[in-house]
């Protein structure tokens, strides 16, 4: 199961939102999101734990730890629930806009009688909202392209979400001794940024017991349906889990056929029927005789179609079919071969690890570097000041003689202003051993503003990357208005690098625009921006949006060696 600490977190964050709804107090709300972060991102579940463990989380003191200790114990929060009923719910329906902030919710129940998002979208249509005070035409687009949005996702989770349900089912029915296999396969298999429902594959020739571990697994709520080979059911978060019991025998073809996205499973399945096969979750046949050709494993069905063996990740057909049969897929790039990370905090600013943390995580992955980039003064809640920042620079280098094998680099992500300008000047820049440069502010200004903001900055000569290009939040918050063209371009052209930020909130490049950027010759860092120890492990998704883009290691600079990154890394200063 997910961890305790993920519904922990949700219940913190919806709380802080109540409370910045119903009082004027600016820093209780505040609090109960820092806790909430802390929570979310603390490496010990806190599944059991009792207060004086919940205590030992950064940012939870005694008054937020019991209210956890409550909902760990019951599985609700009696403050919570009085909050909740002092909220109209269509208010609360409306803080479920990617964008829409609670107390913008509040003013449009309060002002216009909104109570639903059918009813806002009408006010939109008929500019009730940008008439109220405060809101205006560019706030009344900005929730609009929030509507869109969530309408979009539709009823799917996050990626990080579906894999942790399925990693935990997986768990249980592997270890049957009916199963010789278990795999997740579908759209997660394919690390799609959302996921609707999760395909599971068990192989094996006794199903009735697989199917019975499966619905009686402790996280199932309903059972859909429950047949010899399939079964579908609900889990206590809403997420559909499909698991069908299949001969191992036939693996590779099931894998195949419930893997690839519907577009790419018809491409090979009308090119089998074109050279006379029969393509199914059992095998390729030959379509006269009946005989089987190919089944056991995935590359067999491709190598007797004629093709290359199309990684999980591309099979949704955007041109890998006919690469496949060219010989001219890419080899795309790995999680085992990042050679390191380029963008992470620390305690320092935002961060809930300390250098020290952080630092000897780094090392247990393997890394040959790893940089720290805690912000910059521009972010002013922050609270960086050169001497700050240069004090981590001598424990970063006190800390390079404990770590011999791992090359550690000390950097800053900067803060893109209005007009494109960065913290500090180019001087004090120059010290840094890399810079990241992020938008962070003013997400609403116009497309020309945004787009020449971010082309002053990648032409900045000390701006080596670019963190999280298009700001957005997946399900939280829209992207920026951004001529993503002409991004590209300057992009390519420069040299400068563009982040694919991996943690599943963001997923920053998507896939397509990495698709779009590869175009312009542009190179990319596969980054996690971590924030606490078990960020650094979101790098999964990153590199699976890297995939999905077609990247091979020689477009992503943190797959390079240490010494080719470096010569990236100078190229463009003075």
């Amino acid at each position: 199961m997910p961890r305790a600490n993920d519904a922990v977190e949700a219940m913190l964050i919806e709380y802080a939102d109540l409370l910045s709804i119903l009082f004027e107090d600016p820093y209780k709300p505040r609090a109960y999101e820092k806790a909430a972060r802390a929570v979310g991102g603390y490496s010990v579940d806190l599944e059991g734990k009792d207060l004086p463990e919940i205590l030992k989380v950064p940012a939870v003191g005694r008054s937020i730890g019991e209210k956890i200790q409550e909902f760990l114990t019951t599985g609700e929060l009696a403050e919570l629930e009085e909050l909740r009923e002092r909220i109209p719910p269509g208010v609360r329906g409306l803080m479920s806009i990617p964008g829409l902030g609670p107390k913008k919710a509040m003013v449009l129940h309060q002002e216009l009688g909104v109570g639903s998002v059918d009813e806002l979208v009408a006010a939109i249509e008929q500019d009730r909202v940008a008439a109220l005070p405060r809101f205006g035409a560019k706030t009344q687009e900005n929730i609009a392209r929030g509507i869109r949005q969530m309408q979009a996702a539709g009823g799917r989770v996050k990626i990080d979400v579906a894999l942790g349900v399925a990693e935990t089912f997986l768990e249980l029915l592997g270890s049957l001794p009916e199963a010789t296999r278990a795999a997740y396969a579908g759209s997660l298999r394919r690390m799609k940024e959302t996921i609707g429902d999760v395909d599971l594959l068990v192989a094996g020739s006794d199903a009735p017991p697989v199917m019975e571990a499966f619905v009686t697994h402790p996280s199932v709520a309903r059972v859909l349906a429950k047949g010899d080979t399939k079964t579908s059911v609900v889990t206590d978060l809403g997420l559909q889990l499909d698991l069908r019991v299949i001969p191992d025998e036939a693996w590779g073809a099931a894998m195949i056929y419930f893997t690839g996205s519907k577009p790419h499973n018809i491409r090979i399945r009308e090119m089998a029927v074109r050279r006379g096969l029969k393509l199914s979750e059992y095998g390729l046949f030959d379509a006269k005789s009946g005989d089987l050709l190919a089944a056991e494993s995935e590359e067999s069905v491709y190598e007797r179609l004629g093709m290359q063996f199309v990684e999980p990740t591309l099979r949704e057909d955007r041109g890998e079919v006919e690469a496949a049969l060219a010989g001219e897929l890419p080899v795309v790039v790995t999680e085992r071969q990042l050679k390191g990370d380029l963008h992470t905090h620390t305690n320092l600013t935002d961060g809930l690890a300390s250098l020290e943390e952080m630092v000897a995580r780094a090392a247990e992955l393997g890394y040959a570097y790893f940089a720290i980039t805690d912000h910059a003064p521009n972010l002013y809640m922050q609270r960086m000041t050169e001497e700050k920042i240069l004090a981590q620079r001598s424990r970063i280098e006190k800390l390079r003689r404990t770590y011999p094998k791992m090359t550690l680099l000390h950097g800053t992500e900067l803060n893109i202003d209005p007009d494109g300008e960065v913290d500090w000047d180019g001087p004090f820049l120059a010290d840094f051993d890399l810079t990241v440069a992020s938008v962070h502010s003013h997400f609403t200004q116009s497309r020309d503003e945004m787009t020449a903001r971010v082309i002053r900055a990648i032409e900045n000569p000390y701006v080596d990357i670019i963190g999280h290009l298009t700001t957005r939040q997946i399900g939280k918050r829209p992207p920026v208005d951004l001529d993503l063209e002409a991004v590209f371009e300057a992009a390519g052209r420069t040299g400068t690098a563009i982040e694919i930020n991996s943690h599943p909130d963001r997923l920053d490049l998507s896939d397509e625009h990495v698709l779009w950027a590869r175009r312009h010759g542009v190179r990319f860092a596969v980054n996690t921006d971590a924030h606490a120890v078990p960020h650094l492990d979101h790098r999964r998704f990153g590199v699976g949006m890297a995939q999905r883009g077609w990247l091979t290691k020689d477009d992503v600079i943190n797959a390079w060696p240490l010494r080719k990154l470096q010569r990236f890394l100078a190229a463009g200063r003075p």
